[in-house]
Parts: C-alpha cells; structure tokens; sequence
C-alpha cells in the first residue's frame, strides 16, 4: 500500500483538513454580495481579511463589522481595472499583514442586459476590463507574492463562462474568458504551490440578480430550472471558499466548482 494512503495520519489530518486560522486573504468586491459572504466565511475561520472594492463607504462598514467580530482586518478602494490601484492593493496589503496567502478574485459587474448586437464598444470594454483584466491584474501582480510559500487563488467565475444566457454576451465572455485564465495559471504556477480554482455560482440572491428575483416570471424560471428549488445563499458560496481555500482542497488545482444548485446538471 502507498503509505501516503495509508489510515494512520487521517484522524490527524481531518481534525485540521479546514484549519485555516491565521492566513491571509485579500478579497475584492468585499463590501457586498457573494464577496462580502466570502470575506465573513473566511474571518470567520480566524483568517485575516483585506477587502478591495470600489465603494470606500460600504468598505469601512463591512470592515466595522468584521472587526466586531473579532477580525483582523484591512482594506483599501480599489477599482480592479486599474493597474496602478491593484498594486496599491498588493502593497497595502502586504504592509498590513506581511503577507498574502488567499487570493479571491470576487469583484465582477453586469449592469448590461443586451444582445451582442445592442451593446456597444465601451459597454463591451467595461465588463472585460473589470470582470476578466481585473482578474489577470490581481493574478499578475499579487500571485508572485506566494510563489515562495505557496498559495491559493480563488477567481469567482459562473455558470455564464460555461452555458450561454442570452442577452448576456460581454457578461458570458468575461466569465468564459476568467475560466480559462485560471486554467493556464493552474498549469504554470503549480511549480510554485500555488494552487489556482474557480467557482462558478448559478443564481444567488444578489444586487446583481434584483432584476431576475423583482420579476416573478424570470424568478419562477429560474427556480424551475434549478435542482434544488432555490437561489443560492451567503453561507453556499462562503463554505465553498474556506474548502478551496483549505488543506482539503491540496490535490485540486485549475478547477471549476460549480456552485448552482444543479442548474447545469439538466
């Protein structure tokens, strides 16, 4: 037998296979949504949080928040589509913690319901400047950091980089473009134990989705189309951050996580 795959060091190994107290996590699109849940699943398990987002306000009363709880905390504005604002980031956040062990690349835009033939060049522009470079620009500048110790990289794609939606096309292209992306950074930083996923959430009950849950229709649609009878909830897409982001999830790299209740089962 393969000693590595041997019964003796489990029981060991399973009381810690989620112990991720005392790491570093920056996490952009922070303040709200699935990145505000992600940002509580993580302190939560005693992980130091450093939010990135664009709205100061709403950063400074998550962070409040957060430090109620007894988190550590930093936190800086921060538009992803900016270069110059991502290495402000990365050293805002180095200066803060000394380090940086979890990436989660949450910040995503889609204020845009149109077809290809409706959306126009600078409506295009802006979802893949925010949703696809700002994920390579938060990779480029704050995953060398990890390369001597090791990391994890957690991009926040969804089932939109996988199946199309209709009326969604720069939306579907950003997130089908942050799927390969991990995919090609799996392959080339593995060498530096930096393990890089995705997940890809189905439909949450967001800001982002108040247009789809307001209208009974597109809601009743929705549902039926879902396995499990209903939107995702803030504690799906957090225990799904603190599994990639653990010891459980050492032997998974350049990965999906489809978080969408079934959604693409059918």
């Amino acid at each position: 037998m393969n000693e590595n795959l041997a019964p003796d060091g489990l029981p060991a190994f399973a009381a810690s296979m989620f112990d991720i107290r005392g790491k570093v996590a920056i996490i952009t699109g922070a303040g709200r949504g699935l990145g505000r849940a992600i940002t509580f699943g993580l302190a939560a398990q005693g992980v130091k949080v450093f939010l990135a987002g664009r709205n100061e306000d709403v950063l400074a009363q998550t962070g409040s928040e957060l430090e109620d709880m007894g988190a550590e905390v930093g936190l800086l504005s921060t538009d992803v589509s900016r270069e110059e604002d991502v290495l402000a980031l990365r050293d805002a956040a180095l200066d803060r913690f000394g380090h940086i062990d979890v990436l989660v690349n949450n910040a995503g835009i889609n204020p845009y319901y149109l077809p290809a033939d409706r959306t126009d060049l600078a409506q295009w522009q802006e979802l893949i400047n925010v949703n696809l470079t700002g994920v390579f620009l938060c990779c480029r500048h704050i995953g060398p950091t990890m390369f001597e110790a090791g990391g994890v990289i957690i991009n926040i794609s969804s089932i939109a980089g996988q199946v199309g939606l209709g009326r969604a096309a720069a939306y579907c292209a950003s997130k089908g473009g942050v799927e390969m992306l991990t995919r090609d950074l799996a392959i080339d930083w593995a060498r530096h134990k930096v393990r890089v996923n995705c997940i890809a959430p189905g439909f949450f009950g967001t800001e982002l989705t108040a247009g789809i849950q307001n209208n009974p229709h597109l809601r009743e649609k929705i549902l039926a189309q879902t396995l499990l009878g209903r939107m995702g909830q803030a504690q799906d897409i957090a225990g799904a951050a603190v599994f990639l982001a653990s010891p459980a999830a050492a032997y998974m790299t350049g990965q999906t996580l489809n978080l969408d209740g079934g959604w693409l089962a059918r």
